[in-house]
């Protein structure tokens, strides 16, 4: 290690320390100042570790915090990012502030996909794990293509890294590499003969290969799914790990089979067994038996703002990260399969980490909502005029709205629900100041 690099690495811990003793986190803030002091940091620091990169659009931190607990039963010397601080910083901050605990760790970190490059060109990942592509922050990532290019760019550093991605979705077998690639996805059996096409403006449809509208043999949402292009062949590619069959789909709960093994996860949403199976198709790939895969399903922990459950006094508030179309129309639907009474807020940001771009939110189905069985709908945040105007083109009574763009009286005001249990949507910076001010409350422990 140079000598700049342990002042940065120093300068990093210090700052790490002090915000986090003293107030109430920083996730970010000391990999900026160490990455500032040496840019080449990750090049000392990182070259001792096995790195497992997991980006895409939708999924990572789920993805990322199943990988950990299934890997945590073989390994026991871990890094990894568990806040979701995706960006060069926060993964800089990770590696300065872990205590190594032998020669050669693992660590297994979410990252942004424009960070992709940024991260491979200091340390060569052992495997890259791929969850979807959406359109997704038009403002920093363009369409789809170029969302992929911008880890690609970062994977032909890597030709010698085993790719772990998701086979229905098609662009990511649009391309030849020289790297051993492993597919997941849904199984298709009973629908094999099946030939139809995706729902009208569902992005994504377009054949890689040759821009052919595509068909498909089944869909599980959006475009993931069983295709094939009937124009020039392409096709989806052989799954090695499949999910075969999903008994209960609970929004709590949901049990599931892969390759014919049951689990069961405390956690709601089809999206999620998405990222149930990379995490289990790594994880088979790294060694984790059936056995001890099934011990990390059974964790009863909840991820940092992913339908992460709060209890403010006798309210349960149930905290779900949206930030575009896909992802939000599947917590949507989650939402939907709840049959008890339950109150809506939406706490809507535009800063540079949420995408700076909101008009995404009228692509969302919030007409699919019974206003007439929720009694109040919150909406909150920088941007809280735009969601109220949504909700209330999609026919919720203005009546039963309260709108606060202080996310800090938006916390007072959920004394005033009248349910004891409230599904809180919100983009990243929202759901990062409310679980700021959660905390400061004594809601949340530190």
């Amino acid at each position: 290690m140079t000598i700049k690099s342990r002042i940065a690495t120093i300068t990093g811990k210090s700052s790490y320390f002090i915000l986090n003793t003293f107030f109430n986190g920083g996730s970010s803030y000391p990999g900026k100042i160490a990455y500032k002091i040496d840019p080449n940091i990750l090049s000392s620091i990182g070259k001792k570790y096995d790195l497992v990169i997991v980006t895409g659009t939708n999924g990572k931190t789920l993805t990322t915090s199943l990988i950990t607990k299934m890997l945590s039963q073989k390994y026991d010397d871990i890094l990894t990012n568990p806040t979701g601080s995706n960006m060069i910083q926060g993964v800089v901050t990770s590696f300065v502030t872990h205590h190594k605990k032998s020669k050669k760790p693992l660590a297994i970190l979410e990252v942004d996909e424009a960070n992709v490059e940024l991260i491979c060109k200091h340390i060569k990942p052992k495997y890259f794990v791929l969850t979807n592509i959406f359109r997704d922050q038009m403002d920093r990532y363009g369409e789809i293509y170029t969302t992929y290019q911008k880890i690609l760019d970062g994977i032909k550093l890597a030709p010698d890294a085993t790719i772990i991605a998701n086979g229905d979705a098609a662009i990511f077998s649009s391309k030849d590499l020289p790297n051993k690639i492993v597919y997941y996805g849904f199984s298709d059996q009973g629908h094999e003969n099946d030939d139809f096409k995706a729902p009208t403006n569902t992005d994504g449809v377009l054949c890689p290969k040759c821009n052919h509208i595509m068909h498909y043999h089944s869909i599980s949402y959006a475009n993931l799914g069983s295709f094939f292009c009937p124009n020039c062949g392409f096709k989806r590619p052989e799954l090695k790990y499949l999910v075969t069959d999903i008994p209960k789909l609970l929004p709590n709960k949901t049990t599931f089979e892969i390759n014919g093994n049951t689990f069961e996860m405390n956690i709601g949403g089809q999206y999620n067994v998405y990222n149930a199976l990379a995490a289990y198709a790594l994880a088979s790939e790294m060694g984790v038996s059936v056995e001890q895969i099934g011990k990390a399903f059974n964790y009863d922990e909840k991820v940092f703002g992913r339908q992460e459950t709060i209890t403010i006094k006798d309210k349960s508030l149930n905290i779900i990260l949206v930030k575009n179309p896909v992802g939000l129309n599947q917590v949507i639907e989650t939402i939907l399969s709840d049959t008890s009474e339950y109150s809506l807020a939406f706490l809507l940001n535009a800063n540079y980490a949420d995408g700076i771009d909101t008009s995404w939110i009228w692509d969302g189905n919030f007409e699919e909502f019974d206003y007439d069985k929720i009694p109040l709908v919150l909406t909150g945040g920088k941007r809280s005029k735009d969601v109220t105007y949504r909700f209330k083109i999609a026919g919720l009574d203005m009546d039963k709205n309260i709108q606060t763009e202080d996310i800090e009286d938006f916390v007072d005001d959920i004394q005033n629900i009248p349910t004891s249990k409230i599904y809180v949507l919100a983009t990243y910076t929202a759901m990062m100041n409310l679980r700021k001010i959660l905390t400061d409350k004594g809601h949340i422990k530190k």
